[in-house]
């Protein structure tokens, strides 16, 4: 069979037109690795996460209520169970009748203190009186002990002069005796009340504290949204009887999301806080990117955090080039606009370039905290100082 004869010359046209071709191409990825891909970082092992806000009963009690069911939107202080209140019902009431008690037992004692005064008027008055007839019965005595020497006293006056003085002596004594026992009753009763008045001594207020206790137990029998979001893995069912701690609902508060993204090591070296990316969901697409800026880069690699840590020591071991999460911060506006879920895919690429300001500095905790339990004490105060008012009397 007779071969096609190839003109050298074109074979070497054909050879230095694929060199070049090559060596073009080269060039342009080279370029394009200098000047774009170098400066950028992407990973598709990206998640979304947020805070999972658990909330558990602060009292044992039996449900008779669910306000709130998965995938319900709530507000921050809805309330999502309610527990029997009977029992506490029960103890506010005991506390609000030993208050009162309290209030009228108290203020006996600033009323003892007034008897007491006067009554240590009256023994002192009772000693001067006995001083007096002790003295009356001193000079009499010796009076006739000095009518004795000369015979114009018979022995007998002198006998009942004698017991007269003595029984002047032991009025004396007594009379100190009692005036002793109400002084220092009265000292007793002063240390109880000084500095302070009914409505603030200490009994009145450890009552009043008691009080605050059962408020407080009978307002927690109603479980209130801690923060606005959506419910999610409902377990609590009516007519169970939990205890204190027992974990009932999730909220989920979707405007307070962010990004997890799992970098390799070796994807790290130019990474930093502040440094702005572009992520983008699988649930939308490449339509809809997200405005991130990287927030902080995790302590340490996710199998050092694993619940079962590997154990590189061991004589099996095979490398594995490791990952480490770093926290995207998403625009609020975006995610409003296109929301998000916990666990969703996600990408990311962060720009690695000379990093942005951030809008707060490195390290600074987003605030996670909530004000609804203080508004459970409402009113309690209110009511505290009218059981007192109403048991002072005039």
């Amino acid at each position: 069979m007779p071969t096609a004869n190839v003109n050298p010359s074109s074979r070497k046209k054909l050879l230095l037109a694929a060199t070049l071709t090559f060596i073009v191409i080269g060039v342009i990825y080279a370029a394009w690795w200098l000047l774009f891909a170098a400066h950028y970082e992407s990973t598709d092992d990206a998640y979304v996460h947020g805070n999972l806000v658990q909330v558990t009963a602060q009292v044992p009690g039996t449900v008779i209520g669910i306000e709130a069911d998965d995938t319900q939107l709530i507000r921050r202080g809805d309330v999502l169970v309610k527990l029997d209140p009977t029992d506490a019902e029960v103890g506010v009431r005991q506390a609000e009748a030993a208050l009162a008690q309290t209030v009228r037992r108290t203020q006996m004692l600033y009323a003892q203190n007034e008897a007491l005064e006067a009554d240590i008027g009256v023994r002192q008055a009772n000693l001067e009186r006995a001083q007096a007839d002790l003295d009356k019965a001193g000079s009499d005595l010796k009076r006739r002990q000095t009518l004795a020497r000369s015979g114009g006293v018979s022995g007998e006056e002198i006998l009942h002069a004698e017991t007269a003085y003595k029984a002047a002596q032991s009025g004396v004594a007594q009379a100190k005796a009692a005036l002793a026992a109400a002084r220092s009753t009265l000292r007793t009763n002063q240390a109880l009340t000084i500095n302070t008045t009914v409505a603030h001594h200490p009994d009145v207020l450890q009552a009043a504290a008691q009080l605050r206790k059962a408020w407080l137990a009978q307002a927690r029998s109603k479980l209130l949204a801690p923060v606005s979001g959506m419910v999610a893995q409902r377990s609590v069912q009516v007519g169970q009887h939990v205890a204190a701690g027992a974990p009932l609902m999730t909220v989920v508060p979707l405007h307070q999301i962010w990004v997890e993204a799992n970098f390799k090591e070796n994807q790290l070296r130019r990474m930093e806080p502040g440094q702005p990316a572009k992520v983008t969901a699988d649930l939308y697409g490449d339509k809809v990117v997200y405005t991130g800026r990287v927030e902080g880069i995790d302590a340490g690699t996710g199998s050092a955090f694993a619940l079962l840590p590997a154990q590189n020591a061991t004589g099996n071991w095979i490398k594995v080039v490791q990952r480490v999460p770093v926290r995207i911060a998403l625009d609020p506006k975006q995610v409003a606009e296109h929301p998000l879920r916990i666990g969703l895919s996600m990408q990311v690429e962060v720009d690695i370039r000379k990093p942005q300001q951030a809008e707060k500095p490195a390290g600074t905790p987003t605030p996670l905290e909530t004000d609804v339990y203080a508004e459970q004490m409402k009113g309690v105060d209110q009511v505290i100082a009218k059981i007192i008012q109403d048991n002072l009397g005039s």
